[in-house]
């Protein structure tokens, strides 16, 4: 018996991407946070290119960039599963969204560590 996933396993890599970014747009049309994260990301690429720091900065400024930006698409996907399949305001369900927001959290702060740290070796 074919399971649904099958058909997905069976498309080209260029049509599986293509769900990857339609994923990407959806989370920027529903989420805010996701928008003003990108805008930050931006900065943060400007900054770095006016700054012109050793190519270890830049791997680890797009590292910190791109786990910000993953985590906060998972995220919301977390989030609008569990509203989805349990619209009542749930005790479990808020813990499980408040620890996916915490890694998020966790995440912005490490990136603001980096930032601190570069702004420091490059201005001080």
């Amino acid at each position: 018996m074919e399971n649904a996933g099958d058909d997905f396993k069976n498309r080209s890599l260029w049509q599986r991407s293509g769900y990857a970014v339609n994923g990407i747009f959806a989370g920027l049309n529903r989420e805010g946070s996701l928008r003003l994260e990108l805008a930050v990301a931006a900065a943060a690429l400007l900054l770095l290119a006016w700054l012109r720091p050793p190519a270890v900065w830049w791997a680890l400024g797009v590292l910190m960039i791109a786990a910000v930006l993953a985590a906060e698409l998972i995220n919301s996907a977390i989030e609008a599963l569990a509203d989805h399949l349990h619209p009542t305001l749930h005790r479990e369900i808020r813990v499980v969204k408040d620890m996916a927001a915490g890694a998020i959290l966790v995440l912005n702060l490490a990136a603001l560590i980096v930032l601190v740290l570069l702004l420091a070796t490059r201005l001080g």
